[in-house]
């Protein structure tokens, strides 16, 4: 039977104060009083409350709910990116996003050239940058030349596809925000790969969040579950790094790009033109067909892509900057 009303718990908190290069910040450390049952609950009930428990599923074992999905969300995509890379989003499977049902602070945050959490739709969130995984000292310095919403990389709905031809978000999931059934300060819009949940820019009772009271990773203590993350106006936008223990990094999901049908070299990443493309499109129709259509210095691009007879693939046909115009077609499969 799906949960419709969300359960709360009660973790113990203290304060600790730890020193980082140069910045000083004051995470709490969280203890779980409550079972792991619990906990489940809560992350199924934040994806059947928001409305997405059609296309994910939830399931629950190992000390993790696993958060299952395509990562392909139903809502406007692509459409408004100037900074483009030339890579499209194609559905991404099974996409197994683990969230650990007994979430604890560790002693310094984590990063990641990769996801940080998942967005109750399904859309993995990535921190705010596009210039590789961040060291610890970048974490207290905007990195303006690697700002994908300044760089404006991102579409409408605040994501885009990376070099996985996955579609992800990097700042605060507007459109899909818009698409919740409980859309509200006190609704979790996703969970961190550590455990905690991110929330909007407010705290969960309405009220504004204080300057200087989120810390390098956008989170601050919660009453409810120990540790919030949230999103913000100002960079760094959304959860950028990792406050929560986690046994492995390296055993977080990442999505592999698109590779040939046939074997070998798969689809070249893309390099963003020289000033920005204009007009740049995202459609769609009810066969699957896809195609991205921008101008760039007067010229027309774009790249389309059909699903084929055979099951995660699809034929590909495109034109584009990197490639200096030149039509090519092949299909490639997940």
């Amino acid at each position: 039977m799906p949960i419709t009303k969300p359960l709360h718990f009660q973790f113990g908190v203290t304060t600790l104060t730890m020193l980082i290069g140069t910045a000083v910040f004051t995470p709490a450390t969280a203890h779980s009083h409550e079972s792991e049952d619990e906990h489940c609950a809560a992350v199924m009930a934040s994806v059947a409350d928001a409305g997405f428990a059609d296309s994910v599923t939830v399931t629950c074992e190992n000390g993790q709910a696993v958060m299952t999905s395509d990562t392909y969300p139903d809502h406007t995509l692509m459409t408004g990116i100037v900074g483009t890379n030339e890579q499209v989003p194609v559905p991404a499977k099974d996409y197994a996003a683990p969230i650990p049902l007994q979430p604890s602070l560790g002693d310094t945050p984590q990063t990641r050239d990769a996801a940080l959490g998942v967005a109750v739709n399904g859309v993995p969130i990535f921190d705010y940058t596009g210039g590789g995984e961040m060291t610890e000292a970048d974490l207290y310095h905007h990195q303006t030349q690697h700002d994908t919403l300044l760089t404006q990389q991102l579409d409408v709905c605040g994501g885009h596809a990376g070099r996985g031809d996955d579609y992800h978000y990097h700042v605060k999931p507007t459109c899909m925000i818009e698409q919740m059934d409980n859309a509200g300060d006190d609704a979790i819009i996703g969970w961190a790969f550590d455990g905690f949940p991110i929330f909007g820019d407010n705290n969960p009772d309405g009220t504004p969040i204080a300057i200087d009271v989120l810390d390098v990773c956008n989170g601050q203590a919660d009453d409810t579950f120990g540790y919030r993350y949230h999103t913000s106006l100002e960079a760094p936008y959304i959860i950028q790094c990792l406050m929560g223990t986690v046994a492995d990094l390296k055993d977080l999901p990442r999505t592999a790009p698109l590779s040939p049908a046939g074997g070998g070299v798969g689809l070249e990443p893309g390099q963003p033109p020289r000033g920005g493309v204009e007009g740049l499109v995202f459609t769609q129709d009810a066969s699957g067909q896809r195609s991205m259509d921008y101008t760039y210095q007067g010229e027309e691009y774009y790249m389309r892509y059909t699903p084929s007879d055979t099951p995660d693939c699809y034929d590909f046909e495109t034109r584009t900057v990197t490639n200096k115009g030149e039509i090519k077609t092949g299909k490639y499969c997940r």
